[in-house]
């Protein structure tokens, strides 16, 4: 499986600078490398809180963390539930909150989430199990208009209607069940324009699933309006985002935010990777990074 490399980590780690019993909410922890670089900061009275809707990531974490000298809580939990999370463990106020909203290496090649159009794995894309509705079960059952309306929504793909009638066609004589078939039927119905494009043909497609699969957006809004009430005065938020969507939504609620004086906003543009971390982690080479300051 392939290793997890932090995004954008020693950008985050020059930009905040905790007081060392500082209450950290790490509410994608993965592997806790993110988390690590802070914990070495931290004094026995701090706190890390990680949270993660991947149960497999959280021994992973624990194994990251062992050693520090602040106190880690971990939680497996969706972050659009950091208010009662929180609450559940009397934590009122916090310092910190990081949000890393893109997908460890090891989840796109782990057949268990099957996430990848690269390999053929049973099409599922729950990063969280226990989410009702997998990708098949919105491929295999939502109506053509309804289908092709989500695919251009979440994956932005101007060929969604197409995609979308393919798709149809296609499960009316063999249920889609595989990453492969999925791919190979997006792969049709973009033909010879598919070829041309810089990117898969089935990335927007397979984009567009894993965010309405696993409620992405939604959820990100939830964790951002949640977060002023949480932040104390001078705490910080970070969020990390790989897509326009994602960022566009992290982007407008700072912006708001610091119209009505509630956050600084430290970030007037978004951090991005050096050449240098994209060549060494190439899932880094959409990131961006904003961070914002409670007043």
């Amino acid at each position: 499986m392939a290793e997890h490399i932090p995004v954008l980590a020693a950008t985050l780690v020059e930009q905040i600078n905790l007081p060392t019993d500082a209450v950290m909410v790490d509410t994608t922890i993965g592997h806790g490398g993110h988390s690590f670089l802070f914990a070495k900061k931290l004094s026995q009275d701090g706190l890390i809180v990680g949270m993660d809707v991947d149960e497999d990531a959280l021994p992973k974490a624990k194994a990251v963390l062992k050693e520090v000298n602040c106190k880690v809580i971990l939680i497996h939990s969706n972050f659009s539930q950091i208010s009662e999370r929180l609450c559940e463990q009397g934590i009122e106020k916090v310092d910190f909150i990081l949000a890393d909203l893109g997908l460890c290496s090891g989840q796109i090649d782990n057949n268990k989430f099957g996430l990848s159009f690269q390999t053929n794995m049973p099409l599922d894309m729950r990063i969280d199990k226990r989410l009702r509705h997998s990708a098949a079960d919105i491929v295999n059952r939502t109506d053509e208009k309804s289908l092709a309306d989500l695919i251009f929504k979440y994956g932005q793909d101007r060929a969604s209607r197409r995609i979308a009638r393919f798709i149809v066609s296609h499960r009316k004589e063999n249920k889609i069940t595989t990453t492969g078939q999925l791919a190979e039927i997006v792969c049709r119905a973009l033909g010879n324009k598919g070829n041309r494009s810089r990117i898969h043909p089935a990335t927007r497609t397979f984009q567009a699933l894993r965010i309405a699969v696993n409620q992405e957006l939604d959820n990100l809004e939830k964790l951002l309006i949640s977060a002023p009430k949480l932040l104390n005065k001078n705490g910080w938020i970070a969020v990390i985002s790989y897509h326009s969507l994602e960022d566009r939504i992290v982007k407008y609620d700072f912006r708001q935010n610091g119209t009505d004086g509630i956050y600084k906003i430290i970030t007037k543009k978004p951090l991005i990777p050096s050449q240098e971390e994209i060549d060494e982690n190439h899932r880094a080479r959409s990131a961006k990074l904003r961070i914002a300051q409670k007043r």
